[in-house]
Formats: C-alpha cells, structure tokens, sequence
C-alpha cells in the first residue's frame, strides 16, 4: 500500500543514516509540519524484516488525528546499513532514541506513544530502560523482553539459548551463500503457501500484503537481517518490566508461532496493570489479518488514556473502551 508520507533521517554516531517518517494522509506534504505539530505524536517500531504496510491499518485510524510517524531499522526501508556493522540491540535502541528526540523536537516538544511490534517490543524495553522520560505510554504487539525461554531463569531454558547462540555464530559464514537461494524461494509462487501449511499465517492474512512484505523481505541486505537476528538472541529485557509504570496496552494473537501465546501471558503476568487484548485466528502477522480489531484496541486506548490532539474530534467524541 503506498503512503503519503514525509521522510527525514537522523544520523546515528557512525554516520549511519536512519530514515523516518511521518504520514501526512491527505495534506499538502510542504504544509504537513505545520498542521500537524499540535497533534499528539504515535511512533511506530517495526518487527526485523518488516515492511511498513503491516502498519496501514493503524496508520488508516489514526492519520487524519494523530501524528502518526513510523522508522527503519539500519539496513531496512529507507535506512542505510550500518556503517559500524554493529546490528546489536543496543545500536538500535540508540537510534529510536535519537528518532524520538527529533520527532519531538519537530512536534510539540511532548514525548511519542510508543507502539512496537515484535522485535520492536525487545527495542522499546530496552529504551524505557535508558530513557523512560520517551515513553509516556506503549502498545506491546506481538512481541517479548527476549527470545523464547530468555524469561525463563531454568537451566533448561538457558541451554536451549546457548545453543542457539552458538547456531547463530557458526551459521554466519554460510549467509552469502544462504541468501540467494532464499531470496528465491521468497520470490516464488511457492512462498505464500509454504507459510500457510508452516503455520506462519493464518487463512485470513491478505496476499497482497503478504506478497509485499515478500518483496521487502527478498531485497533488504540478508547481512543486515543476519545480524539483526543474531543480536536479538543476545540477552533480555524481562528485568525491565518490574519499573514499567506507564499505561500499557498489550496485544497477543493466539495462533502466533514465533511468539507464543504463552511467552505473551508470562509477559502480562508481569505486567498486572497493563490493559491485554488476545486476538483469535490470527498469527504473527496479525497486524495484517486482524487490522481493523487491533487499531480499534489502539485507538480505544489512546482515547481512554488521554492520549490525543487537543483538536482531535477524538476529544469530543466518545470511542469504544479499551480491551482489559
């Protein structure tokens, strides 16, 4: 689905260039700053390998209201790779933070509600962590503190990780030979079905959009999803919940197979004042095949959180309550 939207950068320590970017809906894009800087602010945080129409129902509910601006991690969309090659969590975590500050700065000075998806979650923890004064509220999609069973003090748990960090390291001299075979089955007709009977998505997840996340996914630099993967299996955030105080909104999908169910629940478990929404029939692309029941649970939030523009017609109109 293409956007209207404004793209800017931020320039992260090692010269990287870090692309964001603000949906300006059916506005003049040279008037779209000025109109849209009294508009209370929404920052969206992608999943790894994400393209940005996972995000179009979201951006449809809350663009002609909200600021609504999304960004890329290095090596994704709009962003460069990243010069340093460091493609670590914490490299991340710095250029949200740095994403955050300029879309303040060019905004109504007041910090963004955070919204992540998947991988997002793992980088918007650790950044409530470093700097809890960004994040005034977040919506938690689809996503954990870590990998599966990094929550989980076990020694069985902690073994499975090992191993798979250990996987990780020996696998990394085999992607350029790796990538193009995947580039081609990503690129076949075979793909979309293949994820179906793998579970991956459900019945409901749309083919177009599934085809673009494809396209996306088949021409990012495999070293940039390589190591961006890699570094999510290293260490966790689940210590960070306990500090968490801001109002949260959760939301999980119970046929997700990268994110189980039951990684979400131990997540609300630890997060008792956070609002939980489970969504049936949808998987870990639930964005896409529940859009409309998961920006609905958004903005319900919002609404009953005060999180709006103060010429909304949000503030005026009463909206559905939030999931509990």
């Amino acid at each position: 689905m293409p956007y209207r939207r404004a793209t800017r950068y931020v320039v992260a320590p090692d010269g990287t260039r870090v692309a964001w970017h603000t949906h300006v809906g059916d506005l003049l894009e040279q008037a779209a700053d000025d109109a849209l800087k009294t508009r209370a602010t929404v920052l969206l945080s992608n999943g790894i390998g994400t393209s940005e129409n996972f995000w179009r129902h979201i951006v449809s509910s809350l663009e002609q209201d909200h600021r609504v601006v999304h960004w890329n991690y290095r090596g994704h969309g709009g962003s460069e790779e990243s010069r340093s090659g460091d493609y670590d969590v914490s490299v991340h975590v710095g250029d949200l933070e740095r994403v955050t500050e300029e879309v303040m700065a060019r905004g109504d000075g007041r910090p963004p509600h955070q919204v992540a998806f998947s991988m997002g979650v793992r980088v918007l923890l650790e950044l409530y962590r470093r700097r809890p004064d960004l994040v005034p509220a977040m919506t938690l999609i689809a996503g954990t503190p870590g990998a599966p069973g990094s929550g989980d003090p076990g020694l069985a748990a902690r073994a499975v990780l090992s191993t798979v960090r250990g996987a990780f390291r020996m696998a990394t001299p085999t992607v350029p030979l790796v990538a193009p075979v995947v580039r081609a089955v990503l690129g076949s007709r075979i793909a979309y079905p293949m994820a179906r009977a793998a579970g991956a998505l459900r019945a409901r997840a749309p083919r177009d959009d599934i085809d673009e996340f494809l396209l996306a996914l088949r021409t990012m630099s495999p070293k940039a999803y390589w190591y961006t993967l890699r570094g999510l299996a290293k260490g966790h955030a689940w210590d960070v919940l306990p500090s968490v105080t801001v109002p949260t909104l959760i939301i999980a999908a119970r046929d997700d197979t990268l994110v189980p169910l039951r990684e979400m629940i131990r997540m609300r478990d630890r997060l008792p004042h956070a609002h939980w929404m489970q969504v049936d029939d949808a998987g870990h692309a639930g964005l896409l095949e529940a859009g409309t029941e998961i920006s609905d649970a958004v903005r319900a939030f919002l609404l009953d959180h005060g999180m709006r523009s103060e010429s909304s017609p949000m503030s005026h109109e009463a909206g559905p309550s939030a999931p509990t």
